[in-house]
């Protein structure tokens, strides 16, 4: 029995591979809707199986975090359409006292004109390919602090600070951790030029979310994101007091350095 079940996932698995790489290449979106059909059908198998929690699910072609407290697994993939915009699919697979808990995600992006105001959950996801996890402590309960790559247009790329937390064991995303004042920015969103590439990640010996800063390429580019790019200086934020404090123009040119001392910076209404 064991054992016919592991073949059962392996063909899932394969099936899966199949399916995202003809995703990949097609060119029409009716096409990649009936693969992606599929996709969500295998992975519900897979994801639905005693040990799912933990078993390696390696060779699945798809961006994956794991909680490293092992309360999640969040499973991302994207769809690029035909007009140069990005579908975004994903399941959490959670722990609960009743045992694990799948969830489908469903992207609503185009539904979110102002995506950094509104706490979302699973069915109004604001969609993103998700490459790490930083777990922190928020009135003595475990948030989880998200990094996402967001394909958005031709001429434009994103990038996603996102928070997931679990409110009866449902995921919800978004937290105001972001500044201070009636109105926080439930997450952070950051658009690019899709000619360039933006860094955006966790650096443990600062201890802080570390990204490149953006700057137009002509100010009269302000606010229009498909104009911006790095401009070789770089700003964090930093977990301070239960929540994600922005730094501006870190040096990173010795970012190993454990001399280093962190200095709670000012919030924006302080300046």
């Amino acid at each position: 029995m064991i054992g016919q079940v592991a073949f059962c996932q392996t063909t899932a698995q394969e099936r899966i591979t199949t399916h995202l790489k003809a995703i990949g290449t097609s060119t029409s979106d009716v096409v990649q809707d009936s693969l992606n059909n599929l996709v969500k059908a295998d992975l519900r198998i897979l994801l639905d199986a005693d040990g799912a929690l933990i078993a390696s699910f390696g060779d699945l072609p798809m961006t994956r975090v794991d909680a490293p407290d092992g309360a999640f697994r969040l499973f991302t993939w994207n769809l690029p359409r035909a007009d140069g915009s990005h579908q975004f699919e994903g399941f959490v697979l959670a722990r609960s006292a009743r045992g694990q808990v799948l969830t489908e995600l469903r992207d609503m992006t185009p539904k979110i004109p102002s995506p950094e105001v509104p706490e979302l959950g699973p069915e109004r996801w604001y969609g993103a390919l998700y490459y790490e996890v930083i777990p922190v402590k928020k009135g003595g309960k475990e948030i989880y602090t998200l990094l996402g790559w967001k394909g958005y247009s031709r001429a434009e790329t994103r990038k996603v600070i996102d928070v997931l937390s679990f409110r009866n064991g449902k995921p919800r995303f978004g937290a105001p951790v972001f500044g201070k004042g009636r109105l926080r920015p439930m997450r952070k969103v950051f658009g690019f030029s899709f000619q360039a590439t933006m860094t955006l990640r966790y650096d443990p010996s600062l201890e802080a979310i570390v990204m490149d800063h953006l700057s137009p390429s002509r100010a009269d580019m302000k606010d229009q994101w498909a104009y911006y790019g790095p401009d070789m200086s770089h700003d964090g934020y930093f977990w301070h007091k239960g929540e994600w404090w922005f730094g501006p123009e870190i040096d990173l040119r010795d970012s190993s350095s454990k001399s280093k001392v962190f200095h709670a910076p000012r919030h924006p209404e302080q300046e």
